[in-house]
């Protein structure tokens, strides 16, 4: 029998959109689990730096970037929400680390 991680649940949900990682984080306030915040850490960033990405193309004119942000943004995705299933605490590629450093607030 195998026991299941408690912060897979609240990791899954923070990969779910930017709603979902604010829901994930109220859901790691108590009790908190290091598993649930580093992941909710790395799917913050991953939102954050998407919609950031957006708002930038956007105002900058350069909307044929857009498919290659698509790109980038669902590889890392896929990166992060399959480290939850896998139950493994690897950062992100380039940016993980990062992450961890500046989302200090994300309990």
């Amino acid at each position: 029998m195998s026991k299941t991680n408690p912060g897979k649940t609240t990791s899954i949900v923070a990969y779910i959109t930017i709603v979902g990682c604010l829901i994930a984080i109220t859901m790691n306030m108590e009790p908190k689990n290091a598993f649930a915040r580093f992941h909710t850490r790395q799917a913050f960033g991953i939102h954050v730096l998407f919609h950031a990405l957006a708002i930038l193309l956007t105002y900058s004119g350069m909307v044929y970037l857009a498919i290659p942000i698509y790109i980038f943004y669902f590889v890392l995705w896929i990166f992060g929400f399959l480290q939850v299933l896998n139950d493994q605490m690897k950062p992100l590629p380039v940016l993980g680390e990062y992450f961890q450093k500046w989302f200090t607030f994300i309990p």
